[in-house]
This record gives C-alpha cells, structure tokens and sequence, in this order.
C-alpha cells in the first residue's frame, strides 16, 4: 500500500476513534448567553417610620415695648419743596421720627406752590418754544401775522441765532424752575401742623422736631395700649 492510500484509510478509522471517545467524556457545561441572565431586583430596604416633627420657624422676638409703638397708630406728613433740593432733610427727619417713634407712619409728599404760580409755570414753555420757532423762521411768520416788514428786535436776535436760543432756554428753565418751587417744609401730626418753614423761615432741628411730635402724640393719645411705650 502507498502513502496516499494509508492516508485514505487512517482518517475514517481517526474519526471513529474520537467518536467512540467523545461517548464516554461528559459534555462540557453550557456557557450561559447573556439573553439567559435573570435580574434579581435588591432587596428592600426597611425604612424607618418617619415621625411627624413639626417644623421650626423664626420666631419674632419681642419688642420690649408694652402695648405698641409710642407712635402706633399715629400718621406725621412731612410737606416739602421737592424742587428746592430739600428731600434730603426730609428723609433724615424721617428716618429720626422711624427711630424715635416705633410704629410711627411718616409720609413724605411734595408741597406744590400757589396756584397762579402753577399756571405760570406752565406758560414758560409755551413762551420759549414760541421765541426760538420765531428766531429760526420769523421771515415767515411776521408776513403771516399781518406785519409787513419783521421788527427791529428780531434782527438783533437773529444777527446771532445760537446765543439768542441757549439765553432764551437758560431764562426760561430758571423762571419756570422758580415759579414750580414754593420753599415750604411743612411737618404734619395726626392732621394738626406742628412746624411750617413758611412762618418759621428755618428748618427744625431733629432735637425740634422730636419734641414737637412727641407732646403731640402725648396729647392726642386716646386709645389704650398706645402710651406703653416710654419716650425718652
């Protein structure tokens, strides 16, 4: 027998050897696929009973003041010019009633000027806008107006427009901003005036004007309760 044909024999005698073999070897165990994989949910945790605590707020301390503010219930209107810059005094006279008086309601407003003042104050504007529309287009109004030839006056102004217009605007804020002050610091209490600029010519003193509202509001205390407070 040739190589080629001990070949041909030996492999089907190989291959009934493996299997007669592979009959006595157990199977080998299964890889398990990942479709074969079970989750298992974690076991529960036992929780605690939750007690019902009741919740901490800030609580307000106490005053110290027995029945009230001293001012509690009383209303103090301070009147002032708000055009003559004086909102500062205002609010430090404000802020020392606050302190002085707790509970204390302070209003600040602004003292409007008469009447006639007012309505003049708004006629300035009306006056300005009609000088500078006339400097800039007089040749054409006047002869609309009836006037044959522009006045003197006009020419004047018009020889150096930018001036006549900056001194016609600077005139008119200054008269309108006179006219919209009235120089009044009116301090009101519980509706009663207990200082006035006006008649003084002065501004109160803080030390003043403490003294003034508190024996106001001593003598108009009517409800109880109100006078617990010292004021001192």
């Amino acid at each position: 027998m040739d190589r080629a044909q001990l070949f041909l024999l030996g492999i089907p005698m190989f291959l009934f050897c493996t299997d007669i073999v592979n009959l006595f070897i157990p199977p080998p165990p299964k890889v398990p696929t990942p479709n074969q994989f079970h989750y298992k949910p974690p076991k529960p945790i036992p929780q605690q009973p939750i007690l019902n605590q009741p919740l901490d707020f800030p609580t307000q301390k106490p005053s110290g003041i027995v029945g009230g503010g001293i001012g509690l219930g009383s209303t103090v209107y301070i009147n002032f010019c708000s055009s003559c810059s004086y909102r500062g005094n205002a609010v430090t006279m404000k802020n020392m009633l606050d302190t002085s008086f707790p509970g204390i309601n302070v209003v600040l407003a602004n003292h409007p000027p008469p009447l006639p003042k007012r309505l003049l104050s708004k006629a300035v504007p009306v006056v300005q806008f009609g000088i500078i529309g006339t400097i800039m287009a007089g040749e054409q109004i006047f002869p609309r107006l009836g006037f044959a030839a522009p006045p003197p006056w006009f020419y004047s102004l018009r020889a150096n427009k930018f001036r006549s217009i900056a001194s016609t605007w600077l005139l008119g804020n200054f008269i309108q901003s006179f006219l919209q002050s009235s120089g009044a610091f009116e301090v009101y209490c519980n509706g009663e005036l207990v200082f006035s600029k006006l008649k003084e010519n002065r501004f109160p003193s803080e030390i003043e004007l403490r003294d003034l509202v508190g024996r106001k509001l001593s003598s108009s205390r009517v409800v109880d309760g109100i006078g617990g407070g010292v004021w001192s």
